[in-house]
């Protein structure tokens, strides 16, 4: 499987409008190569650079099997971020360059929660149901 955006390369900086400096709107992605047994796919976005660890900008699940995810758009059921919402928070790192890690999962079952699960909620229900996974990394320095 395999993750790319147009707005990005992998390892290369985010778009200043896709951040707290500009509309904070999620970017785009395209996902190829998704497995044939595929029922699910679930999305996990972090930046391990956080001062007070790792911070948790969204996380999407029982997203139907699809081939892009539109700026700006929701594709699934979200979960809870770090700011205790479930909304997508759009970098605004404090200070230096942070990483964004776009994590995409393919599962071999919908995992079946209500919107607002924690993270580690669904990497649990996540064990044992991983098909494949992909990343992408972006860069945002303000």
């Amino acid at each position: 499987m395999i993750l790319t955006s147009s707005a990005f390369e992998n390892n290369k900086n985010i778009p200043k409008r896709f951040t707290c400096d500009g509309e904070g709107k999620n970017p785009p992605l395209k996902i190829d190569r998704i497995p044939k047994d595929t029922k699910s796919l679930v999305l996990i976005v972090d930046d391990p650079d956080a001062p007070m660890g790792t911070f948790v900008h969204w996380v999407v699940y029982d997203i139907p099997v699809i081939s892009a995810i539109e700026e700006g758009s929701v594709p699934g059921k979200q979960g809870t971020n770090t700011t205790r919402g479930c909304d997508w928070v759009s970098p605004c790192p404090p200070s230096g360059t942070h990483r964004y890690i776009f994590k995409i999962y393919a599962l071999d079952k919908e995992l079946g929660f209500r919107e607002g699960a924690g993270k580690a909620a669904v990497e649990k229900a996540m064990e044992g149901h991983i098909l494949e996974k992909a990343e992408l990394t972006g860069l945002y320095k303000r």
